[in-house]
């Protein structure tokens, strides 16, 4: 990190080869540029500031963001955006050494787990539905604050987000409180705390937080013996992460597969054909519907 603030400081005046195009100090269409880093930040952003903000992601689409490492490209862009959002400090650990090389005073920085209750060290707060209202709020406040004179539009905007928001949350609990099972079983990484939580499921996952972090030999025994005394039907997993875990308990058990993304990232050809927030979230809906036998 101490090369690449170095480095960054040396080249702020021009713009390299990085994960988004160089970003131009002197905007001609008039938007607003607002660079985010996961998935579910530059989607809100976008929802927010429709037609009137570029919003660029951070992160190609399918990396995942616990192995990221940002290029001194990359700083030069944040420190010529108008807006900076990240998830916190929890997840986005080299935020901290990106800050102390930008030299923008014009530079507004958004933390969008501002007002969240982060619980148990879990960094996957857009997981529940309440968290991702205050996030919209929080990049909603930092877009007007650079572009008041569109304040009405923005909040429109943020308005018609948070009515989705409030649509699938309810959908999520009226399909919820019909399944004949509140087990789920991930066979990925500790990443679904906030969605559990949020709707009284029972919850078990075959890794720790670390996305890389393997489960002991006893760990695997004691899950498979679970799933057969419980009768689980379905192993869920994780779509960036290898599902070789999750593989390796279906064989054991013949529990079968299905995908439960936690949205840290999408895959490329997802989000180039436009896949929203909301979209992803009513495709892990239709497979909880599935895996918990849900009218």
């Amino acid at each position: 990190m101490k090369k690449i603030i170095v480095i960054s400081m040396l080249i702020l005046s021009l713009a390299g080869c990085g994960n988004i195009a160089p970003v131009e100090t002197d905007n001609k269409n008039n938007k607003i540029t607002v660079i985010t880093t996961l998935f579910p930040v530059y989607d809100f952003a976008r929802s927010v500031g429709g037609n009137k903000a570029d919003v660029l992601l951070l992160l190609t689409p399918g990396t995942e963001p616990h192995e990221y490492a940002p290029t001194a490209s990359d700083i030069v862009n944040i420190n010529n955006a108008d807006v900076f959002a990240y998830t916190g400090y929890f997840m986005e650990q080299w935020v901290s050494g990106v800050l102390e090389s930008i030299t923008s005073k014009n530079l507004e920085i958004v933390d969008m787990s501002k007002g969240n209750e982060i619980v148990n060290d879990d960094p996957h707060i857009w997981l529940d539905f309440e968290n991702d209202k205050i996030m919209a709020k929080n990049i909603a406040d930092a877009i007007i604050k650079k572009d008041p004179k569109n304040k009405d539009y923005y909040e429109k905007n943020l308005q018609d987000f948070i009515s989705k928001i409030d649509k699938i949350d309810g959908e999520y609990k009226t399909t919820i409180s019909s399944c004949k099972t509140k087990e789920i079983v991930y066979g990925g990484h500790y990443a679904l705390g906030y969605l559990v939580r949020r709707f009284g499921l029972q919850y078990t996952a075959a890794q720790g937080l670390a996305p890389d972090s393997e489960p002991t030999v006893k760990d695997l025994i004691k899950l498979v013996d679970q799933i057969k005394n419980d009768d689980v039907k379905y192993i869920f997993y994780e779509e960036l992460a290898s599902p070789k875990v999750a593989e390796t308990i279906s064989n054991e058990t013949g529990a079968k597969m299905l995908l439960l993304n936690n949205l840290e990232s999408l895959p490329k050809d997802e989000f180039q054909n436009g896949k929203t927030f909301i979209d992803a979230m009513y495709q892990s809906l239709d497979n909880i519907k599935v895996g918990l036998d849900c009218k």
